[in-house]
């Protein structure tokens, strides 16, 4: 089994685990599709492997899976050179930035990451905007909405004068592509408060994508480990898996 060399960071778990667990999660998936009565290619699915070493991503990647999210720009900056030939390789898999972002980290981010699905202001997005024009590459970007009151989230609120001027000035910024939108819905509430969540961010979607025609929504990123089957139901196209999928993890000490 893999070991970390940072202290900080859980152990890999053992590939039969990664394996058990990814069929249970699939299981889960395909019937909450069933329940909801869509197809499976319907949904995205996101290993979230913040916290855990290379190694596990390159488990994780041999098991098929090739779409991973990451929180932190100078965490995945350390794992990146491990992870150079999975990313170029002929079923190259993609790493997405799902943590907040800083605008001073902007220009790394958009060198690190294939996507930021974080965009949470007009500031933001005319850095990486710039950022992205240096490299000449195309970002793709999802904004992140807040629709929950808890003080430890992130996002832009869908009701904000500057959110509806960072809408009509995406589609000017002609490095960024933006795909959709993601939220995270409030801890340990009971499932109709998550179903209500879910269900604001498609409707949000839904008017956004009437009023903006130059912009695609495609993607709605939201449920986690705890909650994707309601997510799959209130329309979700990309659940973000961590926990069910590596196993619990230490609280992270590292670099931010």
């Amino acid at each position: 089994m893999p070991v970390s060399d940072n202290p900080s960071e859980p152990l890999s778990p053992p590939l039969a685990s990664l394996r058990d667990n990814l069929e249970s999660i699939q299981t889960a998936i395909h019937e909450a599709c069933r329940r909801a009565r869509r197809p499976r290619h319907e949904i995205e699915l996101m290993a979230v492997s913040k916290t855990y070493p290379a190694s596990t991503l390159l488990e994780a990647a041999s098991l098929g899976l090739t779409l991973f999210g990451e929180n932190r720009v100078q965490e995945f900056a350390a794992k990146a050179p491990d992870l150079a030939a999975l990313r170029t390789s002929p079923t190259a898999a993609r790493v997405h930035l799902i943590g907040h972002l800083q605008s001073n980290k902007a220009a790394r981010a958009a060198e690190l990451f294939d996507a930021i699905d974080s965009l949470d202001s007009l500031r933001l997005a005319e850095r990486l905007n710039e950022a992205a024009a240096r490299l000449h590459k195309h970002l793709p970007v999802l904004l992140e909405i807040k629709l929950s009151t808890e003080g430890t989230k992130t996002g832009l609120d869908p009701d904000a004068p500057d959110t509806a001027a960072l809408l009509e000035r995406l589609p000017d910024l002609s490095h960024l592509h933006l795909q959709g939108l993601m939220t995270i819905a409030p801890w340990g509430v009971p499932d109709d408060q998550t179903r209500a969540c879910f269900g604001a961010l498609r409707r949000i979607r839904d008017t956004w994508a009437a009023a903006h025609p130059r912009l695609d929504f495609h993607v709605l990123s939201m449920g986690m480990s705890g909650d994707f089957p309601i997510a799959i139901e209130q329309g979700a196209t990309r659940i973000r898996i961590g926990t069910a999928l590596f196993g619990k993890r230490k609280p992270y000490t590292g670099p931010q």
